[in-house]
């Protein structure tokens, strides 16, 4: 199990539907692993291949680097044990390079399959800068997967996605960006190197994503539906259009939840009313209220056949 173990084939890690995984927590801004064992049951049951720790959806931003490495490690064991040794990828994207390994060694006990790094984030960089940023990796002994969300980081342009995949340990790259023109140029710079994999992280684009080339997906409204995710991918390969069209479009409707509050808070409100995870969420973030929690559970409850688990009383 773990990087070490597995190789760096890119393609193998990052194919099929890896969930951006929600961070359980006790309390607000603590992450717990035991809060995570239902969600984890859940999401294992489904059939989703892999998770990805501390990105976006998991709050990793506002998690101090000291609460990464037990929940990390706990949940990987756990999720290795539901799975049969499905791969764990944890984010260390942080502002600078020695926040980034820091947070990167916190995380080496949980034996990630993969580090996802984005780009610094707050400050601009040059192509050098960011390119450095990446390989100061290299020595930990662990794959990292370049991770492109340009709304919080510098964004990954063709000449970097061109950049990275000279770096032997950087074995794939994840693309948020929504844009699919330079997806397109990220299949096309992955497949000059055997083994480089490409994952699309835009929901509303995963199919067409799928149909550029990617080997995966990972879309946080899988955390929500991950049975529906999974369909959407199975049918693309399978060369079911239209059963993965109807599934683009479940997720689509699914995403509506963030009309009513966007974001994190707004999952975990809907996973909590399912019995799945509890509604804490790290500051500056708050819990949704009263009002928005039954507004949301009122715009899924057309959907409530393909959401996760089963929904308990309120």
């Amino acid at each position: 199990m773990g990087g070490q173990d597995r190789g760096t084939d890119g393609r193998a890690l990052l194919a099929g539907v890896m969930v951006p995984l929600v961070t359980p927590m006790d309390r607000p801004g603590r992450p717990s692993a035991s809060a995570a064992d239902a969600l984890l049951g859940a999401l294992a049951a489904t059939g989703v291949r892999g998770l990805m720790l501390f990105g976006s959806n998991g709050e990793g931003p506002l998690l101090p680097t000291a609460h990464l490495g037990d929940f990390a490690a706990a949940v990987a064991r756990r999720w290795r044990e539901l799975t049969q040794d499905g791969p764990v990828l944890v984010n260390v994207t942080a502002p600078g390079t020695v926040e980034a390994l820091a947070r990167a060694r916190a995380v080496l006990p949980a034996r990630p399959d993969a580090l996802v790094l984005s780009p610094p984030v707050y400050f601009h960089h040059r192509h050098d800068e960011i390119v450095a940023h990446y390989a100061a990796l290299a020595d930990l002994g662990v794959p990292v997967v370049a991770y492109n969300a340009p709304r919080y980081s510098n964004p990954l342009t063709p000449a970097l996605l061109d950049a990275l995949t000279d770096l032997a340990h950087v074995v794939g790259v994840k693309d948020s960006s929504g844009d699919l023109a330079l997806f397109g140029h990220a299949v096309a710079a992955a497949r000059r190197r055997p083994g480089f994999g490409v994952s699309q992280g835009a929901e509303r684009q995963a199919l067409d994503a799928l149909r550029l080339g990617a080997d995966g997906v990972v879309p946080g409204v899988a955390n929500l539906a991950p049975d529906v995710a999974v369909e959407l991918f199975r049918a693309h390969r399978e060369g079911r259009d239209g059963d993965a069209r109807h599934a683009q479009h479940l997720l689509d409707n699914v995403l509506a939840l963030h009309t009513v509050r966007p974001g994190v808070p707004a999952v975990k409100a809907v996973l909590a009313a399912r019995g799945l995870c509890p509604p804490h969420v790290a500051m500056p973030f708050t819990p949704c209220s009263d009002e928005e929690r039954h507004t949301l559970l009122a715009l899924l409850a057309p959907l409530d056949t393909h959401l996760i688990g089963a929904r308990t009383r309120t």
